[in-house]
């Protein structure tokens, strides 16, 4: 028999600070994406290859809410604090429990608020988060 595996979204936690993030979005609610070019490479005129090497560690955290939850209230108030005064910056902390799986970083600060919508029903806001020198552990 093959190896089985268990996802459960219940068992993937979020942390900004000490803020324990609650009312994720009922589909994908973190996705984690590199802003740097990874290796990238150039070619020479006689067909000679050269890579680089980005050095950055700089991530883009977007992070799907429920509208009505209180994480939206903690985001909105750091990044109006860092408009402010620029002390809207926090840790980050994504861990998947079952998988072993964990994201971290010590600097992050909101790049661009969700955008408010209302109609009928609730529905999602996205933040868009920078998380400086963050690694997958």
């Amino acid at each position: 028999m093959g190896r089985v595996t268990t996802y459960n979204h219940r068992k993937v936690t979020c942390a900004f600070g000490r803020h324990i993030v609650t009312g994720f979005a009922d589909d994908s609610f973190i996705t984690i994406e590199p802003v740097g070019d990874g290796t990238a490479h150039v070619i020479g005129a006689d067909g000679e290859i050269a890579r680089s090497i980005d050095p950055t560690r700089v991530y883009t955290l977007k992070l799907a809410l429920l509208q009505a939850s209180e994480t939206n209230t903690y985001l909105q108030r750091m990044h109006d604090r860092d408009q402010k005064d620029g002390t809207g910056m926090f840790s980050v902390n994504v861990n998947d429990i079952l998988g072993n799986q964990k994201f971290v970083g010590a600097l992050a600060w909101i790049a661009k608020p969700a955008s408010w919508t209302r109609g009928k029903v609730q529905s999602n806001r996205e933040w868009e988060i920078t998380v400086a020198d963050g690694e997958f552990k």
